[in-house]
């Protein structure tokens, strides 16, 4: 496992895993997120979808789970086109995958030109003003980063309206137009037998088929699971990715992703008749021993969860049990009745699990009274969050876009290599590995710049000398 890259402190020389623990030791709640688990989500719905497309929308910080490391886990692992819903988290998503396409869904305004152009993003554009802001921005500017038109379908929140879309197809037409994708966004994808997919899927079919050579894009998570119908070109999936079941009429076809933990912080023992919590609406009804957890609906718990003498709430595990809230959820705690397990199964500092050993988001959506969306995305600031696997991102360095250089290499990373190097023996290897990555930069560091593939074979001779310094270490 690997702890979340802000969790540790600038200049240290711990390791990751004394990091991790260091963390651990003073957190109060961790959310685990399973990168590994999410590569596979992708890779069966990209299986469903083939021939299509298959993106990844890593908005709300990939629903709450790390847009930075999950956007780096796909794009490892072949994605290659990422959906976001602002600039900020395209900048985010930039960082972590520099080769894919990125759509920023809030659309264009007047001033974020210049951001579209510096991030190279494209914004998802559903207002004819938005168009034409957009138009005067690339013919001053020179830019053709590319945009992609919504057209609502039946959703009636953002798009052109079919009619509106209509009126653009002489410029399509046209040629050199910059429109990338069209797109719509389905309204009930989750609800199979509903009409009104079926209405959206015509609407969309009809005018997709005027943007000659643009290619289409209409099926979000569940929508792929409605037929390739619904699949087009590229295909849009958010909560799936993340173990939200896409087909709620069905079983779970997704791997869960997220393990969410928090601290026993007491142990305490309620008399019979004795009340729970705020309001004292949860009565013991025989003498009842109370863990108390250090999550609340600060934390993304919901206060909807609580239970009450006439309404049982939500179910956490502990020691490998099911165990039911006791009263209600407070800002920082949630107290569990523990009753039925043994004395010596449950102690302060014990970790309870919320999520995960059998309970879902969603579970824990039915008893918040919404959607498994809106669960992940609420998860709170205070849990530290730990990742494992993504195994795929160990080479981010070869993922480089092929209309850009790679920037220079700077003297710091220069003395950073020396560092390594001077830590390992025989010192030999310390001269080739400096060589093998400054022998196209003069000293002055005003050389040429180093091309795309130089830096990829200096990035695999650094592996290759690291594998023999090992080697001889272990000699």
């Amino acid at each position: 496992m690997a702890p979340d890259p802000k969790s540790i402190p600038q200049g240290t020389l711990l390791s990751p895993e004394a990091n991790q623990a260091a963390a651990l030791a003073t957190a109060t709640g961790v959310l685990t997120v399973d990168l590994d688990a999410i590569i596979a989500n992708w890779r069966k719905l990209e299986k469903t979808a083939v021939p299509a497309e298959c993106a990844a929308v890593v908005k709300a910080d990939a629903y709450g789970c790390g847009a930075e490391q999950v956007a780096r886990a796909l794009a490892g692992a072949g994605c290659k086109t990422f959906f976001v819903a602002t600039l900020d988290e395209a900048r985010v998503v930039r960082a972590a995958a520099p080769a894919a396409a990125i759509y920023v869904l809030g659309g264009f305004f007047q001033n974020t030109g210049n951001a579209y152009a510096k991030f190279d993003c494209k914004p998802v554009i559903g207002d004819l003003n938005e168009l034409a802001e957009w138009d005067v921005f690339c013919r001053r500017s020179g830019w053709s980063g590319g945009a992609a038109i919504h057209i609502d379908t039946g959703m009636n929140r953002l798009g052109l309206t079919v009619t509106e879309a209509q009126g653009i197809i002489p410029r399509i037409n046209a040629g050199d137009h910059g429109i990338t994708l069209v797109m719509s966004h389905l309204a009930s994808a989750e609800m199979l037998n509903n009409p009104a997919n079926a209405r959206q899927l015509a609407a969309f079919r009809e005018i997709a088929s005027l943007f000659s050579g643009v290619p289409a894009s209409l099926a979000n998570s569940s929508g792929i699971f409605l037929g390739a119908q619904f699949q087009f070109d590229l295909v849009r999936p958010g909560c799936a990715l993340y173990g939200i079941n896409p087909t709620p009429e069905a079983d779970n076809p997704m791997q869960p992703v997220v393990e969410l933990k928090a601290r026993i912080v007491q142990i305490r023992n309620v008399e019979r008749g004795d009340t729970v919590g705020y309001g004292g609406t949860w009565t013991a009804r025989r003498p009842t021993r109370i863990a108390v957890v250090s999550a609340g609906y600060a934390d993304g718990y919901f206060r909807a969860a609580s239970a009450n003498d006439g309404t049982r709430g939500a179910e956490v595990i502990v020691a490998g049990k099911r165990c039911p809230i006791a009263g209600r959820i407070s800002m920082d705690l949630t107290a569990v009745d523990v009753t039925d397990l043994d004395k010596n199964a449950v102690r302060r500092g014990h970790w309870v699990t919320l999520i995960g050993e059998g309970i879902t988001a969603d579970e824990l959506a039915h008893h918040f009274g919404t959607i498994g969306y809106e669960v992940l995305t609420s998860l709170g600031k205070r849990y530290a969050r730990v990742y494992k696997g993504g195994s795929a991102t160990a080479a981010p360095l070869l993922r480089l876009q092929r209309s850009r250089s790679p920037p220079p290499l700077k003297p710091s990373f220069r003395v950073f290599l020396r560092g390594v190097s001077c830590r390992c023996r025989p010192r030999p290897f310390q001269a080739l590995v400096i060589r093998q990555f400054t022998k196209r930069r003069s000293a002055d560091n005003t050389g040429p710049p180093n091309d795309r593939w130089s830096v990829a074979r200096s990035y695999y001779f650094f592996r290759l000398a690291n594998t023999c310094l090992q080697a001889s270490l272990s000699w």
